[in-house]
């Protein structure tokens, strides 16, 4: 489809002429709702929607459920699946089938002929097989970051716009499975050009709420800072989650077979009165004389032949009824048709602006628990996306030396898909079988070794050497062989930000004292400190390193910084001596911005001060564990993967005294060396003060509260935030007791039951305990039913000040009473929740004694007016962090007498703080794929929640822009392509915002935007050849040529016209009316295809002016075969009435009336027109 322009300028005259500005298109290959079979307006329509849902990983693995195998575990074959839907949609004509996940599809695509894939692609250009959600999976929506979530929605609709053609990219959403809804996720959706999006999990209060008012299909506006109705996205909540209605399932082990023929087993009577009867229900709960109806479930058709011969019948009898007065019409159906038909309906739709979190299908049923479950895997997804942004920088900056190189051949696709299969439902969410969580780490950490060779052909290509580059993946655990066993090595810190970071870099060595030198030679402050007992403990049999060098790093925008690192012969380490603090005043830790307290007697945080506000805050933090119910008398449900029910709402403290135990740093007298432990020999072995560690560099205090939970606050110079590393397990189970790990932060703060979680690391939306916005809650569950997704960060605040903790990964967090703040960081559970995996959370580990896991949180404290600045930009260094990678140096030239580059950065200037580049990837026929993006909501800084301008032809270093073309969200298609349907809330039409020219010098994106472009550019090798033979870097041109071209609109069908209604100018008002009181808009009438059923339609009314900008798209359908078209297009066109919205009572008024012609549609694809509105009456 095409989105004109804002048409032709009006002719100059001598007087102000009423003008309407209008535009249609229509093409000739490509599909739509055009191809939607009829229904019937006057009856009830039911819409028979056949699917599968394919788990991309569950209680198999991902290869086990294509081909079928380890069925004694669940029956289930996706490729027999694929191969038996085909066969019948080829079999019979009427019959349609959706299919969603992509991960399957793509590796069944790779197994067929041509012959096949010519068949498939057909189905799709007919409308019979629609692809919906578009997604490599079907992706969580509460413990998925936006990143990760956008790539592999991307991925997935890239591969099917390639693979099947430009019908193939949904026009919806399809998530009938995740365990509730996020509001950044529809707001996705919404930029990614979506009409609407269908849901199958909602709260069981919700839903009964929402079917009595008959609100189960609503508006949703899915950000309070994009404009609407950009942002708004029609949501539609299925009836029986994604199954079919009970009693007409025909899969495998379904229910019984229609029997239609001379047989006493005949049952249709019996069949069709049942059908008949659930279809008037269901009606009864939804607005029109349209339902849907899900006619499949999980990895159903594998016999495809049961299910449609049975539907075939169930259609043929249900509407043979209408001979005998029958009101029900059934047809084979998709939701795209099922939505047209809704849209057809010009209602207006209930406004929803919060979430659908947390979900529960009972009472005491809150699915909270996997917000936390498997925080390893988490985490490493976590990280894994972050590994894979570097890597997809780096291939693009690096061009095709990236994947062919000194090292090998290096790709980023593995790691990519392993990370879209990672944000499915039942994968990053912890609740697959364990022996699943096993496979998911694992292809992630195939991925990461292709990256990383990918990486290293890269680096050697942009540095000009040629070095054997080291990964050291256990650093989180101060173990890299490298750095221990030289004496001299460099430090490579890649930094995939739009900005210079400073990044802390600890890495274990054997030395006792080391200097560091930074890109230019100059030397960088330095220390040596001990690792931690609780470290030494995590490596088991491995001895590792006692000691850890410490520096802060500096890596420029979007580039790399090459650090020297050597060993002093004869040094000793540079770190002061720790003088023990005198009771009985608190003992502190402080940097430049900070002063953290501690209690002199317990040990525990008292106090953070923000030094440079003049803040101070009473913080105690300390950790707990919930009691897992195994089910009461109230309920049998225990708490498991899913579910999170405690049999208390009162925790219970880690620590079984008030008093915690803390580790110190002592030196052994002058110039002795380092040593860490408990407390000096022959001194209490817990004493009551903390003895910390304290240099230049950083100050720690390390705290004991069990055998299994510890934890280091740490404040870095320089560093505005407090960060507390703790690790956690083996949980203990032998008491027969699962439990829940919490840290929990208590303060004076007075928060009228109101804390902040983010929205997939975006948005931020407000929480009451005990309250939904949208419908009364009947609180059963005091502390799970308060509990949210925290994807990055969470926060309470009062009027002035604001407490915030950032994650390194997905949990759960809520805040149970005022003034309180608790995240869940570690669970272990020893009983199932019955919710279909069928084993406990119970995560054994290696050694089957359970999973010791480590992660940080930033504490953050500052004024409510200046929070945003501060954690908007902590938590994105969080998920894009800069990446160290080692060598031990020496290395000989990428090329023949090429200088080594020991700094780098691909950007000519930094981007402002709230711009974040978020994708420079490599895109297809040698183009780049670039997303940036504004990182702040409207209103929440006053600096930066304002509008950004960027040139991007002047943004980039590494090489030269010569195109740019806008896209949508997911990179597949040109944004001036997108036509959305409009919808009207309830509240009233939005005015629409037309696409504006692109202008690559002056691209303004205003809070929340996502921009999305594919760039044409010059790499870099000349400027490689240049710098390898001492050369300046040569200077760039521009060339700016116009090249004729030819218009296409491949997403119009054969049988699409588009109709754009853009703008009136200067439209006369009524006797007695100013143009500030015209409420206006346009009414149109397509003879077409007789005159006694035209299509008609009409814009949503403007008011106050007699300018109007209406900026509305309408499809409409032509029948290439039909007689009478020429006809139409050569004389009747389009007739316009301009009309001005009458009162109570009062009819519309015309203002005036125009055609237009359509004739040269006959030789063009495109007609743009001025028309002058004739008089009205």
């Amino acid at each position: 489809m095409t989105a004109p322009g804002s048409g032709m300028a009006a002719p100059t005259v001598a007087v102000a002429v009423p003008l309407l500005l209008l535009g249609a298109a229509a093409a000739h290959a490509g599909c739509g709702y055009q191809s939607c079979p009829p229904t019937r307006p006057d009856l009830l329509n039911v819409h028979l929607v056949p699917h599968t849902h394919d788990d991309v990983g569950w209680l198999k693995t991902v290869e086990q459920y294509f081909y079928g195998v380890r069925n004694e575990v669940q029956h289930a074959g996706v490729q027999y699946i694929l191969d038996s839907v085909v066969a019948q949609l080829v079999a019979e004509p009427a019959r349609r089938f959706i299919y969603a996940e992509v991960a399957f599809l793509a590796r069944w695509w790779q197994l067929q002929d041509e012959a096949t894939r010519d068949t498939v692609r057909q189905l799709v250009e007919q409308g019979r097989l629609e692809l919906v959600g578009g997604g490599w999976s079907m992706a969580d929506e509460a413990v998925t970051h936006y990143s990760a979530g956008l790539e592999q929605l991307g991925l997935g609709r890239r591969f099917l716009r390639r693979a099947l053609g430009p019908c193939a990219p949904p026009r919806l959403a399809w998530q009938i499975d995740p365990f509730g809804h996020s509001r950044q996720s529809a707001a996705t959706f919404a930029q990614m050009g979506y009409d609407g999006l269908f849901l199958g999990r909602v709260d069981h209060q919700d839903k009964a709420q929402r079917e009595r008012r008959r609100e189960l299909e609503l508006l949703w506006r899915t950000s309070g800072s994009l404009w609407s109705p950009g942002s708004d996205l029609f949501t539609g909540i299925l009836p029986n989650v994604y199954n079919p209605p009970p009693g007409f399932c025909w899969d495998q082990l379904c229910s019984a077979p229609v029997v239609d023929g001379d047989s006493e087993e005949n049952n249709v009577a019996s069949i069709v009165s049942t059908f008949l009867d659930v279809a008037t229900k269901q009606a009864e709960r939804y607005r029109t004389n349209h339902i849907i109806m899900t006619m499949g479930s999980d990895f159903h058709y594998e016999n495809a032949n049961l299910w449609f011969k049975n539907m075939d019948k169930l259609i043929a009898h249900v509407n043979a009824q209408q001979a005998n007065g029958s009101r029900v019409h059934v047809l084979y159906s998709t939701p795209s048709c099922y939505l047209w038909e809704l849209h057809q309906a010009n209602l207006s739709w209930s406004l929803k602006m919060d979430d659908f979190f947390p979900y529960s299908d009972g009472p005491h049923q809150f699915w909270t628990g996997y917000f936390t479950s498997r925080p390893a895997l988490k985490r490493y997804e976590r990280l894994s996306n972050n590994f894979l942004q570097i890597c997809s920088q780096l291939e693009a900056l690096a061009g095709p030396a990236a994947r062919d190189g000194p090292y090998g051949p290096g790709d980023s696709s593995v790691l990519r898909e392993a990370v879209a299969v990672a944000q499915h439902h039942d994968a990053v969410t912890g609740t697959e079988k364990q022996h699943v969580a096993n496979d998911y780490a694992k292809q992630l950490a195939i991925g990461w070794e292709k990256c990383q060779l990918l990486v290293s052909n890269a680096l050697s290509s942009l540095s000009g050497t040629k070095e054997t580059f080291t990964f050291c993946n256990s650093l989180n655990i101060s173990v890299c062989p490298l750095t221990e066993a030289s004496s001299r090595f460099l430090v490579l810190l890649y930094n995939p930000l739009g900005r210079r970071v400073s990044w802390p870099i600890r890495l274990p060595v054997r030395g006792v004292s080391y200097t560091v030198t930074d890109p230019r030679g100059q030397p960088v402050p330095s220390e040596v400190v001990p690792v931690s007992i609780i470290t030494h403990g995590l490596r088991g049999n491995a001895i590792g390193a006692t000691q850890e060098l410490l520096f802060q790093a500096s890596a420029p925008a979007l580039g790399f910084s090459t650090f020297t690192v050597t060993r002093s012969p004869h040094g000793h380490p540079r770190v002061p001596p720790v003088q023990p603090p005198v009771l009985p005043q608190p003992w502190d830790i402080h940097n430049e911005h900070l002063r953290v307290l501690f209690d002199p007697l317990t040990g525990h945080l008292k106090e953070i001060q923000n030094l440079a506000k003049n803040i101070s805050l009473p913080v105690f933090q300390s950790y707990y564990w919930y009691n897992a119910s195994v089910g009461n008398d109230e309920s049998s449900q225990a708490s498991g993967a899913y579910i999170f029910r405690p049999n208390s709402s009162e925790p219970i403290p880690v620590s079984v005294s008030k008093q915690i135990s803390t580790s110190f740093v002592q030196v052994d007298g002058p110039g002795g060396a380092l040593s860490s432990g408990g407390a000096p020999e022959g001194a209490d072995p817990h004493p009551p003060t903390p003895w910390p560690l304290q240099n230049t560099l950083v100050q720690e205090v390390h705290q004991t509260f069990s055998s299994w939970c510890s934890q280091v606050v740490r404040l870095y110079a320089g560093q505005p935030y407090v960060e507390l590393e703790w690790t956690v397990g083996p949980i203990p189970v032998e008491d027969g007791w699962g439990k829940e790990i919490i840290s929990r932060f208590q303060t004076p703060l007075q928060t009228q039951a109101r804390f902040y979680t983010d929205s997939n690391g975006r948005q931020i939306l407000e929480r009451r305990r005990d309250h939904r916005p949208t419908w009364n809650l009947s609180q059963t569950e005091p502390v799970a039913g308060n509990y949210y997704p925290v994807t990055s960060r969470i926060f309470i605040k009062d009027k002035k000040v604001q407490l915030t903790v950032l994650t390194d990964r997905s949990q759960g967090g809520s805040s149970i009473s005022d003034g309180s703040l608790e995240l869940m960081v570690h669970r272990r559970l020893l009983y199932d929740d019955n919710r279909g995996v069928e084993e406990p959370l119970l995560e054994p580990g290696t050694d089957g004694k359970g999973v010791v896991v480590r992660g940080r949180h930033l504490l953050l404290l500052d004024t409510v007016q200046a929070a945003a600045d501060g954690h908007r930009l902590r938590a994105q260094e969080l998920f894009m962090a800069p990446y160290p990678v080692l060598a031990p140096g020496g290395g000989p030239s990428y090329r023949a007498e090429q200088r080594g580059l020991r700094e780098f950065s691909a950007l000519r200037r930094e981007l402002p703080p709230s711009i974040h580049l978020l994708t420079l990837a490599p895109g297809e026929a040698g183009t780049l794929l670039l997303r940036l993006e504004h990182q702040f909501e409207s209103g929440e800084s006053r600096n930066s929640s304002q509008p950004v301008t960027i040139d991007l032809l002047d943004l980039f270093s590494a090489f030269t822009i010569t195109s740019v073309q806008e896209m949508n969200l997911g990179g597949d298609q040109p944004l001036d392509a997108i036509s959305r349907l409009v919808w009207t809330p309830a509240t009233g039409p939005a005015q629409s915002r037309p696409v504006a020219k692109l202008d690559p010098r002056r691209v303004t994106l205003q809070p929340m935007d996502i921009r999305t472009f594919l760039v044409h550019y010059e790499g870099l090798e000349l400027l490689q050849r240049a710098h390898a033979a001492g050369a300046p870097v040569p200077r760039h041109r521009r060339e700016q040529r116009t090249f004729t071209t030819i218009r296409s609109f491949p997403e119009l069908g054969p049988g699409d016209m588009e109709l754009a209604i853009v703008k009136g100018r200067n439209l006369a008002a009524p006797q007695g009316l100013a143009p500030k009181d015209l409420e206006t808009s346009v009414r149109f009438e397509f003879p077409h295809p007789n005159a006694e059923e035209p299509q008609r339609d009409k814009t949503a009314a403007v008011k106050s002016t007699d300018c109007p900008e209406f900026r509305q798209r309408f499809r409409l359908r032509l029948l290439r075969g039909h007689r009478g078209l020429r006809r139409v297009l050569r004389s009747k066109g389009i007739k316009f009435e301009v009309c001005h919205k009458g009162g109570l009572f009062k009819p519309d008024r015309i203002l005036g009336s125009a055609s237009l012609r359509l004739d040269a549609l006959e030789t063009t694809c495109e007609v743009r027109e001025v028309l002058e509105v004739k008089d009205g009456i």
